[in-house]
């Protein structure tokens, strides 16, 4: 003979009740330690002296748009040893290159060069560097051209648990931007969905723009730099915008390329709109500036602190 407990239902209702919170805490706890594992810490200082900006001529927008000292005689020949071709030994570490190769990824069918240094796997965050035109992946991965910005970079990615890709694009439109989007997803993969920077100078600034209506590729980032790069005044209908990606522009003021007021303009118009932008302008700078004097630690912490 079966036995009826008292009000048994309610006792039944009370434990799926308590079941299902166990279950939801269990959950909620997951999706705080998978995204407390996915936040990158703040980069360690590296050869801050010789690379962090010499002067800070002129600062608005509580900081965020910011005119920068730079001088040709002191920040390059100054800091050179042969100009524009060998920076001074004092700015290089040579010793990140153990943790440097060349390999052909293969993304989903499409076949990309890259330079990796740091692991190809569970990476805190990863940075993707896109030549402009002429370039390949030789160029971002030289310790000693450009004043030695990209040795630093290299040292600030494995010194911090971090992976940096550059890339060898082979043309700069659509089929260069689906290239792209597909590193783009594989590093996020391999790092579990840990923080994306795509960095973009010069014509490469037409694959940050193209990526930038990509809503996968998009969704993988957490920040984007444009270098010496074309403005894009469709912007605000992209993917990226709607996701408020935060963006940081540098330029030379004297830039004959691509002249600054365009890209000034176009940070103005999203300032206005309280859009996560910053523009750091080197004063008589001119189109290669950016990759040689844009400060790789501030600018990625500002990224990765939102």
């Amino acid at each position: 003979m079966a036995r009826h407990w008292p009000n048994e239902g309610a006792r039944r209702v009370s434990m799926s009740t308590t079941v299902f919170s166990v279950r939801l805490l269990v959950a909620a706890v997951f999706v705080s330690s998978v995204a407390t594992s996915a936040a990158a810490k703040p980069l360690q200082p590296y050869k801050d002296a010789l690379f962090g900006y010499p002067a800070i001529l002129r600062e608005d927008d509580g900081g965020d748009f910011r005119v920068v000292d730079y001088q040709e005689l002191r920040d390059i020949n100054g800091r050179d040893q042969i100009p524009e071709r060998r920076v001074k030994r004092a700015y290089v570490s040579l010793g990140v290159k153990s943790s440097q190769v060349n390999e052909t990824l293969d993304l989903g069918g499409r076949s990309l060069d890259v330079t990796r240094v740091g692991p190809d796997r569970g990476a805190a965050f990863t940075v993707i560097f896109i030549h402009g035109r002429g370039g390949d992946r030789r160029l971002g991965a030289n310790d000693f051209s450009f004043g030695g910005n990209f040795n630093r970079l290299k040292n600030l990615a494995v010194g911090n648990g971090g992976t940096y890709y550059a890339p060898s694009v082979r043309s700069f439109d659509a089929a260069g931007v689906a290239d792209i989007a597909a590193l783009i997803r594989f590093a996020a993969e391999q790092s579990d969905g840990r923080p994306v920077v795509l960095s973009c100078a010069s014509m490469g600034s037409f694959i940050c723009w193209g990526i930038s209506r990509d809503q996968k590729a998009t969704a993988a980032l957490s920040g984007m730099m444009v270098m010496g790069g074309v403005a894009d005044p469709a912007f605000e209908e992209s993917a990226a915008y709607k996701a408020r990606l935060p963006m940081l522009f540098s330029h030379g003021s004297n830039d004959s390329v691509y002249p600054a007021e365009a890209q000034l303009a176009l940070y103005r118009s999203l300032k206005n709109k309280d859009y996560p932008i910053r523009f750091v302008l080197f004063e008589t700078g001119s189109h290669g500036t950016p990759v040689r004097m844009t400060d790789w630690r501030n600018v990625l912490n500002w990224i990765l602190d939102r």
